[in-house]
C-alpha cells in the first residue's frame, strides 16, 4: 500500500471509530485523487456508505473493491455487513468466519514482522535512522488496521452467531473484541456483553463466579462516594431507587408494575432512573406517581452524582449485564445500599453491588454452589411478581386444547432460540419419539428468516428429528394469541424461561421445566411453584421427558388445564403484588438496617477500644 494512502486509510479508520461515515467519504475522496481506482478507497467509501444506510451502494462498492484486490480485507467486512443488513444470515457468518481468520493472521504476520524489526537492532546496538523509525510506524499502521478489522467483524459477527443459536460462540467473539480496543469504557461494555451470552450454557460455578469477578476490574479507579452526612437511621422513611434502561416495551415491563403500584408510600419513598428509549410504556409507568428522573445520555459519574443528590438509601438496578447495563453507573456506588434484580440471572460480580435478589426455590440455602460475589436475599415466594397488561391487553386464551380438535398432541417453545442447546432438542427429540404423531411448534426471531428456518432444519436433520412433525414460526405481534395451537409448553435449560413462561401460564398452557442447579436454572422451577403447579416440575433431563409424556396422554388434564390455568396463576402468589412488596420491603428493611450497623461500627469502633 502507497505510504500516503496508508496516511489516508489510517485517518479514516479513526473516523469509522468516532462514528463519521461522512469524513471518511471525504477521506476515500482524497485517496481517488492518488488512485481512482484504489480499493481502500472503494471500501472505505462502502463502509461509509453501509453507515449512512445506502446499502445497495455500499454491496456495489464492496464488490468493486473487491474485484480489484479479491481478499480485500476492509472490502470483505462490508459485504458481512451488506449480508447483515440484507437478512442474509448464512452469507454473513460465512463471510466473518473467513475473514476474523484471515484478519488474524494478518495481525500475527506484522506482530511478527514487528518484533523481528526490534529484534535486528537490539543486536546490531545502533541508533535508528528517521528511515528506520518510518519503517516501523508503517508497520505499527497496518498492524492497526488490521487489528481494527478484526474488531469490526467480531462485533458484527457476535450478533449473528447469537441470532443463529450459538451463543457460545458469540461470547468467545465478544471475549476477544474486547482485547482490540483501547477505549475502557468499550473494553467493559464488551465483557459485560460477554458474561451475559455465557449465561445460556452450562458452566462450572467457579468458572462463573471468576468470570464475573473479573469485570469489577474495570473499574478498578472508580472511587465510590463515601455518604458522608447520611442520615443512617435503622427506623426512618426509606428511599429506594430502581434503575433500568427498560422502562419501556420491554419484557421486564411485566413485572415493573408491582414495584411502583403496591410499595408501602407510608413507610417507602420510590423513584425509577430511566437510562433509555421512552414509549408508551414509560408514560404509563410514570402513571404510577412516584418520583422519576431521565439518564438518558448521561456519563456514569453524572448520573452516580444525581442519585446520590436524590438521598437514594438503597438503589435497585433491574437490568444487571444485559443490553445497555447500568451498572457502570453502580460502580461509583451512588447509593449506600446496592441491589441487583430481575433483570439478569447470575452474579454481575462488581464490587459496588451488595446483594443479589433471588428466592428460596432458586438459591436454597443448602445450596453448595457458589456462582455469585453479591450476598444472596432469598423471597419466600418467587423473585418475580407477574403483572401483565401494560405493554398490550391480554387476549382470552382458548378454552378448549387444541388436542381435542386435532387427535394430536401439540408442543411448543417460544423461547428465544439460544436458549435452545443440544441437550434441549436432544429431550425434545424423545418426547416426539414417545408421543405419536405429536407436533412441535418454535417460534422466534430466528424462523423470521429463510437462512435462519434452513440452519435449524440442518441441525434438526442432524439430530435425527422428523421434520414433517416440526413447524417453525416467526416472531409476530400476536404471538400471544399463537398459544392457542399449544398444547403444552416446553422450557429450555439451563437459561429457563422468565417472561415467555409467565405468559404461556397465562394463556392457559401447562409448561414442563426442569429445576437445574443455578439461580437462572431454576427460575422456572421458581415461577411453577410460585403458581402452584409444582407437578409440572421436572427433577431431571430424563424426568422432564417423562413428565411431558405422561402428560400428553391425559388429554382431561390438558383440557383441565386450559379451561382454568389462567383464573389459577391469577390468584397464586405468582401475581400478588401486594405480598410480593411487603415481603420485598421487609428484606429492604433488613438490609438498611445491617447498612446503619455497619455505618455506626465505622464512626465509632475506634471509641470502644482499649
Amino acid at each position: 500500500m502507497d505510504e500516503k494512502i496508508l496516511d489516508w486509510v489510517t485517518l479514516a479508520e479513526k473516523f469509522s471509530a468516532s462514528g463519521d461515515p461522512k469524513s471518511m467519504r471525504a477521506v476515500a475522496r482524497e485517496i481517488f485523487d492518488v488512485d481512482k481506482n484504489s480499493a481502500d478507497g472503494l471500501a472505505i467509501m462502502a463502509e461509509s456508505s453501509l453507515y449512512l444506510g445506502k446499502t445497495d451502494e455500499a454491496e456495489s462498492l464492496a464488490e468493486y473493491a473487491l474485484s480489484i484486490e479479491p481478499n480485500h480485507l476492509r472490502g470483505r467486512l462490508v459485504a458481512g455487513g451488506v449480508a447483515v443488513k440484507k437478512l442474509k444470515l448464512r452469507e454473513q457468518l460465512k463471510i466473518f468466519d473467513e475473514l476474523i481468520i484471515d484478519a488474524r493472521a494478518e495481525m500475527k504476520t506484522l506482530h511478527g514482522q514487528l518484533n523481528e524489526f526490534d529484534r535486528k537492532f537490539s543486536f546490531k546496538r545502533r541508533e535508528k535512522t528517521s528511515a528506520d523509525e518510518n519503517e516501523r510506524k508503517l508497520l505499527e499502521k497496518k498492524f492497526f488496521l488490521a487489528q481494527s478489522i478484526l474488531f469490526k467483524a467480531l462485533c458484527w459477527h457476535s450478533n449473528g452467531l447469537y441470532l443463529a443459536g450459538e451463543p457460545a460462540r458469540a461470547a468467545a467473539c465478544l471475549l476477544e473484541a474486547g482485547t482490540l480496543t483501547d477505549n475502557p469504557d468499550q473494553a467493559a461494555e464488551l465483557y459485560s456483553k460477554h458474561l451475559f451470552l455465557k449465561n445460556y450454557r452450562d458452566m462450572p460455578p467457579a468458572q462463573a463466579k471468576e468470570l464475573a469477578r473479573n469485570y469489577n476490574s474495570f473499574f478498578a479507579r472508580v472511587v465510590p462516594f463515601a455518604h458522608i452526612g447520611k442520615n443512617f437511621d435503622a427506623e426512618k422513611k426509606l428511599h429506594v431507587g430502581y434503575i433500568s434502561p427498560d422502562f419501556r416495551e420491554h419484557a421486564l415491563a411485566n413485572f415493573f408494575t408491582p414495584l411502583l403500584r403496591d410499595f408501602d408510600a407510608e413507610n417507602f419513598s420510590v423513584t425509577c432512573y430511566s437510562t433509555g428509549k421512552k414509549d408508551f410504556v414509560t408514560e404509563k409507568l410514570k402513571a404510577f406517581g412516584v418520583g422519576w428522573r431521565d439518564l438518558i445520555g448521561k456519563e456514569p459519574l453524572e448520573a452516580a452524582r444525581l442519585i446520590d443528590e436524590d438521598g437514594v438509601d438503597i438503589l435497585v438496578d433491574l437490568s444487571g449485564h444485559s443490553q445497555d447495563s447500568c451498572l457502570p453507573i453502580l460502580a461509583h456506588k451512588p447509593a449506600p445500599v446496592q441491589i441487583c434484580a430481575l433483570g439478569y440471572t447470575a452474579s454481575t460480580g462488581l464490587a459496588a453491588v451488595d446483594y443479589f435478589l433471588s428466592d428460596k426455590i432458586c438459591s436454597p440455602e443448602r445450596n453448595s454452589l457458589d456462582t455469585f460475589t453479591e450476598k444472596i436475599l432469598r423471597l419466600d415466594t418467587c423473585c418475580f411478581c407477574y403483572s401483565p397488561g401494560l405493554i398490550r391487553d391480554m387476549p382470552a386464551q382458548e378454552l378448549r386444547a387444541p388436542v381435542l380438535g386435532n387427535g394430536f398432541v401439540t408442543f411448543g417453545s417460544f423461547n428465544n432460540f439460544a436458549k435452545v442447546s443440544d441437550d434441549v432438542l436432544y429431550m425434545w427429540r424423545a418426547i416426539l419419539d414417545g408421543v405419536p404423531r405429536s407436533r412441535l411448534i418454535l417460534k422466534g426471531k430466528i424462523f423470521s428468516l429463510d437462512d435462519g428456518k434452513l440452519l435449524v432444519r440442518n441441525k434438526l436433520r442432524k439430530m435425527s428429528f422428523p421434520p414433517e412433525r416440526v413447524e417453525f414460526r416467526p416472531y409476530s405481534p400476536d404471538y400471544l394469541e399463537q398459544y392457542r395451537d399449544i398444547d403444552i409448553a416446553l422450557d429450555t435449560f439451563p437459561y429457563t424461561g422468565g417472561t415467555t413462561t409467565c405468559e404461556a401460564l397465562y394463556m392457559g398452557v401447562p409448561v414442563i421445566t426442569f429445576r437445574g442447579k443455578t439461580h437462572g436454572a431454576r427460575l422456572g422451577a421458581s415461577i411453577l411453584t410460585a403458581a402452584d403447579v409444582k407437578e409440572l416440575i421436572a427433577a431431571s433431563p430424563m424426568d422432564y421427558v417423562k413428565k411431558a409424556i405422561q402428560l400428553s396422554r391425559r388429554k382431561e388434564l390438558i383440557a383441565a388445564y386450559h379451561v382454568g390455568l389462567r383464573e389459577h396463576v391469577k390468584i397464586s402468589a405468582l401475581m400478588d403484588g401486594q405480598k410480593y412488596l411487603r415481603a420485598l420491603e421487609k428484606i429492604y428493611r433488613t438490609v438498611w438496617s445491617e447498612c446503619c450497623r455497619s455505618a455506626a461500627q465505622k464512626k465509632f469502633g475506634s471509641a470502644f477500644q482499649f
